[in-house]
């Protein structure tokens, strides 16, 4: 299988009272395209930094990223930008939900800049929102839904657009154990079916059962034999 990640030498590190504050202190990994993988290990020690590295939110201070082939280390923010839209979909901790958008709104929110028409977005929206059980709230605004619902709706728009993969970031912690699950079968379903990468930071025992492969991380590194 061929690899999706290639990291080499991975450094991240930034500025605090002047000082330079290491957080990854050089990472070798690789990451095979239709992963299922977890990054494991205590808060603090990089983890969703490492995402948002591999989702070319930010550049790291030293080291190399390739993607499916590509060195993405250097490239134009427009470049970045553009790979985030087609290839990689985000699920992060804090939701980003637009407050004002309704969920089928939110579901289907990059899916128009992918070339989808509003018929198509409508209708690949709603059958993500009923993957997720959520479509008797697609009408409904976040604020509207519990910390569960309002996860699942950030999940539900990550996995709309079917990327080449997706990072998240404790997808499951908000979610009760039935939901979790569902969930999970829902992310297995879109690895099985579209060959999707999934990429995950998290504390969840039940999440990681799951994993093909599982990283641990110690003090901004990967340890050895993970």
């Amino acid at each position: 299988m061929s690899a999706l990640y290639r990291l080499k030498g991975l450094q991240y590190s930034y500025l605090w009272n002047k000082q330079q504050v290491p957080v990854l202190k050089g990472i070798d990994l690789e990451l095979e395209s239709g992963c299922f993988a977890c990054i494991v290990g205590p808060s603090g020690t990089g983890k969703t930094t490492l995402l948002n590295l591999l989702g070319l939110i930010d550049s790291p201070s030293q080291g190399q990223i390739e993607f499916a082939g590509q060195d993405v280390t250097t490239l134009e923010e427009k470049h970045k930008e553009d790979l985030r839209l087609h290839k990689v979909g985000f699920i992060f901790q804090a939701f980003y939900l637009i407050p004002t958008l309704t969920v089928i709104e939110n579901t289907s929110y990059f899916l128009p800049s992918l070339g989808y028409s509003t018929g198509d977005a409508h209708k690949t929206a709603m059958e993500t929102l009923d993957l997720l059980g959520l479509a008797d709230h697609a009408n409904k605004k976040p604020l509207e839904l519990s910390g569960g619902q309002r996860q699942r709706v950030a999940i539900a728009r990550a996995i709309a657009k079917k990327p080449a993969v997706v990072l998240a970031d404790e997808p499951t912690a908000n979610l009760d154990s039935v939901t979790a699950e569902k969930t999970i079968n829902a992310f297995k379903e879109l690895q099985r079916s579209a060959n999707t990468s999934f990429i995950f930071s998290t504390h969840d025992s039940h999440l990681v059962s799951f994993a093909k492969s599982v990283y641990r991380m110690k003090d901004g590194q990967i340890e050895k034999g993970s």
